[in-house]
């Protein structure tokens, strides 16, 4: 994705994975942002994004036990003044403490859980040198400690390679909706082990433009309809929604 403060994160595509084919005309539905998208402190002007077909955006909040996006206060409240379905994320660092980092990223988001606001997300991208096993274990700490404070099952967002490798395929997290990184340019994409029927959010890219961002920018597909997006926004306070 989703640019950790340090670095970009590569994705992999090698492993055993399996296409899903019927979801080859699910709508492009907007970008994820990190402070990456504001080169030398420029704005993004999200009712230009919204004007552009766009409904839905997702900002970075919160990464570790310590980073918060210096642009997600700004830019979650413009994004809900353009009319947008708004999302946010915490990006992952199994190194340290998942309670802490589930509470941290529940006290940045506090409110975004109201009409048109997604399910937050966990990114998870690397492992924090653990196994398979135990970062199993240190993401169903990280959600047993946040779903209860929002009402709501966390999103999911990762990538096959490392999904296969770092979770060993794990199958337990499939109940919790899935948000694939693959950017080989086909009608769909390819799933990792793990369990899922199928995706939720698609990013098949990370080097798209859009009017109104000033840098090149993660895009994403849902796989729905936009009224089932909205009405997937507006599930306010039902947990498994």
């Amino acid at each position: 994705m989703i640019i950790t403060v340090a670095a970009t994160a590569v994705v992999g595509l090698s492993g055993a994975m399996v296409s899903i084919p019927e979801s080859s005309a699910a709508p492009q539905v907007g970008p994820d942002v990190s402070s990456w998208q504001h080169p030398n402190g420029a704005s993004i002007n999200w009712f230009a994004v919204r004007a552009s077909g766009q409904p839905m955006a997702m900002v970075k909040a919160t990464e570790s036990t310590w980073y918060i996006n210096p642009y997600f206060i700004s830019d979650s409240l413009a994004m809900r003044a353009a009319g947008l379905i708004r999302g946010t994320y915490h990006y992952a660092d199994p190194s340290r403490s998942a309670t802490e980092q589930a509470l941290f990223y529940a006290t940045i988001v506090l409110g975004q859980n109201g009409i048109l606001d997604l399910p937050p997300v966990l990114d998870l991208e690397h492992s924090g040198g653990l196994g398979p096993r135990a970062l199993a274990a240190w993401v169903r700490e990280f959600f047993a400690v946040l779903e209860p404070l929002t009402g709501r099952k966390t999103i999911l967002y990762t990538y096959p390679n490392f999904w296969n490798t770092a979770m060993g395929g794990t199958r337990e997290f499939a109940d919790h909706p899935l948000w694939i990184a693959d950017y080989r340019g086909r009608a769909a994409p390819q799933m990792p082990l793990g369990g899922w029927r199928t995706w939720t959010f698609w990013q098949f890219t990370d080097s798209g433009r859009l009017p109104g961002v000033p840098a090149r920018v993660d895009l994403n597909r849902y796989n729905g309809s936009i009224a089932s997006l909205r009405a997937y926004g507006n599930a306010i306070n039902v947990f498994g929604s």
